[in-house]
């Protein structure tokens, strides 16, 4: 008797800069298990300093998988259980320590759908846009971008320095979409985590996910203004 098939496990990674903005990336996570994606994730060492200092969370390599669910469950005011966490949802999640450049998104045999780094410092942008392995951050995104797979960069700084600008631009001409990480008021936002959906939710619609992070535009004026 032959085996059933079974299909192909084809997940996103998503790769966290040490950029502030650790709520964005928490957002995205939460949008992707949401609509039923696999994700491959990579926690940078920068980043950890920062979604230490931001959250009060120690990601651990050891307790990754606990670290992440409070993490997850953390709204961008910092409350945390904001958010219920599907502990099922949390086992399609793979996560690679930083360090591990034999890790398998390092390969382009390795099926992915794509890459999502959220946020993304400057020093980030620059590593992959002169084609750096430096962390198995970098080394994914070259890879996605060799393999010609997706790349959304959400870019988390201001000001930008013209460095940053041209590394910006190559990163464009290479076929990555530099997504800024601004948010927009048009949706009606009376919240903090109101912004930080909308970024995340332009960060899964240039990845092609559907979500249900924001209100669209529908080309009605006042739509954002309470009623009443």
């Amino acid at each position: 008797m032959e085996p059933e098939n079974k299909q192909q496990r084809r997940p996103w990674v998503v790769g966290v800069s040490g950029a502030s903005g650790t709520p964005y990336a928490a957002a995205v996570l939460r949008g992707l298990l949401a609509a039923g994606e696999s994700v491959d994730l990579v926690v940078s060492r920068a980043s950890r300093l920062t979604l230490l200092d931001e959250t009060g969370i120690a990601f651990r390599d050891a307790h990754w998988r606990e670290d992440l669910a409070a993490w997850l469950a953390r709204g961008a005011d910092g409350k945390p259980d904001t958010f219920a966490v599907d502990a099922a949802a949390l086992d399609d999640v793979r996560y690679w320590p930083a360090g591990d450049l034999a890790a398998g998104p390092s390969s382009g045999s390795y099926a992915v759908k794509g890459m999502l780094i959220v946020p993304a410092s400057t020093a980030a942008v620059a590593g992959v846009a002169l084609g750096l392995s430096k962390d198995l951050l970098q080394r994914v995104a070259s890879v996605t971008l060799k393999e010609r797979r997706p790349l959304v960069v959400a870019v988390r700084e201001t000001p930008l320095n013209g460095q940053t600008l041209k590394h910006m631009v190559t990163l464009d001409e290479a076929g990555a979409v530099v997504l800024p990480a601004s948010p927009a008021f048009y949706a009606g936002a009376t919240h903090i985590q109101d912004l930080v959906d909308f970024v995340a939710g332009r960060v899964l619609d240039a990845a092609g996910v559907p979500h249900e992070l924001y209100r669209r535009w529908k080309g009605e004026l006042g739509g954002a203004l309470p009623a009443g």
